[in-house]
């Protein structure tokens, strides 16, 4: 018996997804998935981008130069300052001009009469403008709408156009050559803002955080000082901020109200080195510095308190 050895030809394959001979498919290859490319970032947005990041740094850089030099003449010796052309570098920094603002004859009483003008006016600016802004916010009265369009066109008068008649009002009361009328005056300029913009954060607040605290059990006054004043804590914030900024820069009333020199602000003391044989700028400019530093202080300390105080009524609630 003889066994046929030849090769068979194989029967002819179908192609992959059709029926073969006997109507069975074959058995589908293996697709090749082609991966999409990746998107190629739009290079026109790239270039708008950059053209704004550009603009930025150079706004941030224009902003901050008065600073850098205020600081830079602050630390310079006398006989670099007045270099011409000035350097844009610092070759030799002193703390001389810090050592002579500091010890000049009414330094430390102003930065007294500063901080107790600028403390009080914050303090009740801040105690009338949440109280006014509440109930400008909350209740319904007649003349609510007058009130509110008053408040803007207080903020339209010239201070300049006041100074007159304000230190003739104090000076029949009493008040002037006084911290406490300075206080005064300044909280006319400092509460229609201060109410202002506490009402805007008032109103932001539902109302019904503070009826479910009274159906709890809490009375209007406790609602409002465990619902409500914590969650105005970003608004306190930025009044309390620019009230201070407001108080402690203050020249001109500063000026024209108060005569002695152990009363004088700080802004009224940097002007005691302008003289008539010439400008200390390293001493002034350290003073300058020196001027500045509590506000930034201030600031920091308050900013990061505002978190945390956005949440805090409704935890309390």
């Amino acid at each position: 018996m003889s066994t046929d050895h030849s090769v068979r030809p194989s029967p002819e394959r179908p192609a992959p997804g059709r029926p073969g001979p006997a109507g069975v498919r074959a058995p589908a290859s293996r697709s090749v998935f082609r991966r999409s490319p990746a998107r190629r970032p739009n290079r026109s947005r790239r270039a708008r981008s950059r053209r704004a990041n550009v603009l930025t740094l150079v706004f941030c850089a224009v902003m901050a130069f008065p600073v850098y030099w205020m600081l830079l003449t602050a630390l310079r010796p006398p006989a670099e300052i007045r270099r011409n052309p000035p350097r844009l570098w610092p070759s030799g920094l002193t703390l001389e001009n810090f050592q002579r603002a500091m010890e000049s004859d009414t330094f430390w009483s102003s930065v007294r009469a500063s901080a107790l003008i600028g403390l009080g006016t914050v303090l009740i600016s801040l105690v009338i403008g949440v109280l006014a802004a509440y109930a400008v916010a909350r209740f319904v009265f007649l003349g609510r709408r007058v009130f509110v369009l008053a408040i803007l066109c207080v903020q339209m008068i010239p201070l300049a156009g006041l100074i007159i008649p304000l230190y003739l009002l104090l000076s029949d009361a009493g008040l002037t050559d006084s911290l406490t009328g300075v206080v005064l005056t300044y909280l006319v300029f400092m509460l229609p803002f201060t109410v202002w913009l506490l009402r805007g954060f008032v109103v932001a607040v539902p109302a019904e955080l503070e009826e479910a605290a009274m159906v709890d059990g809490c009375t209007r006054a406790g609602a409002f000082r465990r619902v409500l004043l914590p969650l105005l804590a970003p608004g306190l914030v930025a009044t309390s901020v620019y009230s201070l900024v407001q108080a402690w820069n203050e020249y001109v009333l500063a000026y024209v109200l108060l005569s002695s020199d152990d009363k004088q602000t700080v802004s009224i003391w940097l002007v005691s080195f302008q003289t008539t044989f010439g400008t200390d700028y390293g001493a002034l400019m350290a003073g300058a510095t020196l001027t500045a530093l509590p506000v930034v202080v201030f600031f920091m300390i308050v900013q990061r308190r505002v978190a945390s105080g956005l949440a805090a009524g409704a935890v309390k609630g």
